[in-house]
């Protein structure tokens, strides 16, 4: 009777909020300078809020009745909590394919956070967000072919699939060739977008603001516009090309082992965009990869350097490398080593979400890697406070970044950041995260909007690595390590040109490569020990 009741009371509150925020919605519509697209923004609204609302009152009445008297720890309880962890990313998966838009990409960076949430959400995300995502039919592609073109894609292209080979959030792609026979992929954005990233949004700030009215000290109120996806397809284009230019004249030691499609500017717009096909292996399909003769430790080196590059050194950085936006090939120049393995190239795919750091926000984020790398707990500090994080709450924002506890972190082992992949770790983790979850609540209302991309951007990378390694590698941290202390120096170097300065500079860089030498033998005698006791 008592769960009845319950659920009477959550099913009343979502018909309620829904009315009133409904009403207000009608409001403004009145109101509005655009009442067209207002209503259709406002008429979407309700039904996503209603639908959130109900999802989530059915998740946890799942978890309350089901969980209910069982004891904890008993083999009973571990049973039926897998069964509701599997129902529920089930109704979380449903929400996010019937709402769209942002909630895919939420979907995504749910798949993303291998140790923070349940394995269960986690495989149900991976399986479905990233290239099983809801299709626009031939039909829509046509309407804004002839929208953007004046054509459809038939006429525009000697060969054109109307069945997409991958759909995402914000866009389906399809392969076709040019009338000179070259192979391209077509990127259509799906015609409801612009109004549903709209409608999304206004959701999510109707929610936060409600919020925050009933409970005060919850205060993530934000600009929906801020945070809009980027639905603009030729922003996309430059980014990929301003990227690759990054690399030429900033990292030209690495620039060709990283590679953009290329652009046909002439059939691409705001809403299509025309590119190279690629042909690649997906980041995660490691049996592929190893039959391309790539071995999967080289790419997931790879991987970090191209990533801490960007992050470190240009300040302009590929904020959504997930597994579908990352494809593995061997280097076009390369040949077979006598064991017949291949240098790897990595191929980025979608460059709809950059961000931009400034110089000081490099430069301390720069830092703040390097002082992670040796376990300098000073410094650790020092940067986590210049980045917002503020000094109550550095240790874990330091625990974020790195998936580690303080006591690790500041661990002086060699490989104290490693992370091996096991169901120790993962437990320790999501126990991590549940005992300090108001405090990383509060940790994100205060970091800058482009520090916490940066954290999705780690999560992706993280869920890469294990992909591939099964874990973390301390040779990946070497890397880090390396990249980040470099960007650093350069970055005194370039403000102050006293002698001192420089020699001081100079000491510091003799010490870094010191300290890297002595990693890279304690990493080789990890190894020896490895073998010898296998």
């Amino acid at each position: 009777m008592a769960t009845r009741s319950l659920w009477r009371a959550r099913a009343k509150f979502a018909a309620a909020t829904t009315a009133i925020l409904g009403g207000a919605a009608a409001a403004t519509v009145a109101t509005s300078d655009d009442p067209s697209r207002t209503l259709k923004l406002y008429t979407a609204v309700p039904v996503r809020l209603f639908r959130d609302t109900v999802t989530a009152a059915s998740i946890a009445l799942d978890y309350e009745y089901s969980l209910w008297g069982l004891a904890e720890e008993s083999d009973e309880r571990s049973r039926v909590k897998h069964e509701v962890h599997l129902r529920s990313a089930r109704k979380l998966q449903e929400l996010c394919f019937k709402n769209g838009g942002i909630y895919i990409k939420l979907g995504q960076h749910i798949g993303q956070l291998e140790y923070l949430v349940p394995q269960e959400y986690v495989q149900t995300m991976r399986e479905s967000m990233l290239n099983k995502c809801p299709v626009s039919s031939y039909d829509q592609v046509c309407e804004v072919f002839k929208k953007e073109l004046g054509e459809t894609p038939d006429k525009i292209y000697a060969e054109f699939d109307h069945v997409p080979i991958a759909s995402a959030s914000l866009a389906q792609v399809h392969v076709a060739r040019m009338p000179d026979g070259q192979k391209v992929a077509v990127k259509v954005q799906h015609t409801h977008m612009t109004d549903t990233a709209a409608a999304d949004h206004a959701t999510v700030e109707l929610i936060v603001n409600t919020l925050h009215w009933v409970f005060p000290s919850f205060d993530y109120r934000v600009d929906p516009l801020k945070s809009e996806p980027e639905l603009d397809f030729l922003v996309e284009a430059k980014n990929s090309e301003k990227c690759l230019e990054n690399f030429r004249k900033l990292s030209p030691h690495v620039a060709p082992y990283v590679y953009a499609p290329k652009v046909h500017w002439s059939l691409s717009t705001t809403k299509l965009l025309t590119m190279e096909f690629m042909d690649g292996a997906q980041i995660n399909d490691v049996t592929t990869i190893k039959r391309l003769g790539l071995p999967p430790h080289e790419v997931a080196k790879l991987v970090s350097e191209i990533f801490a590059e960007m992050m470190f050194k240009h300040g302009f950085v590929h904020c959504d490398p997930h597994a579908a936006n990352l494809l593995v090939r061997p280097l076009p120049s390369s040949r077979k080593s006598i064991l017949g393995k291949r240098k790897p190239q990595l191929i980025l795919l979608d460059h709809g979400l950059y961000k931009e750091l400034d110089f000081q926000m490099r430069t301390n984020y720069a830092a703040l890697w390097k002082a992670l790398i040796f376990a300098d707990a000073k410094a650790i500090k020092e940067n986590s406070v210049k980045l917002g994080a503020g000094e109550d709450l550095y240790a874990l924002f330091a625990g974020i970044l790195t998936m580690r506890p303080w006591s690790r972190v500041i661990d002086p082992a060699v490989d104290h950041l490693v992370i091996q992949g096991g169901d120790s770790d993962r437990s320790e983790l999501q126990m991590y995260a549940s005992q300090y979850f108001p405090q990383i609540s509060e940790l994100l209302r205060r970091l800058p909007r482009v520090i916490l991309l940066m954290l999705k951007t780690n999560d992706c990378l993280r869920a890469v690595n294990n992909c591939l390694l099964q874990g973390s590698s301390l040779e990946t941290f070497l890397i880090i390590g390396k990249i980040s202390s470099e960007a650093v120096i350069e970055a005194k170097l370039s403000q102050k040109k006293s002698f001192l300065v420089c020699l001081n500079v100079w000491l510091d860089g003799i010490l870094l490569e010191a300290r890297l030498l002595g990693m890279q033998v304690a990493l080789w005698l990890l190894r020896l020990k490895k073998a010898l006791c296998l």
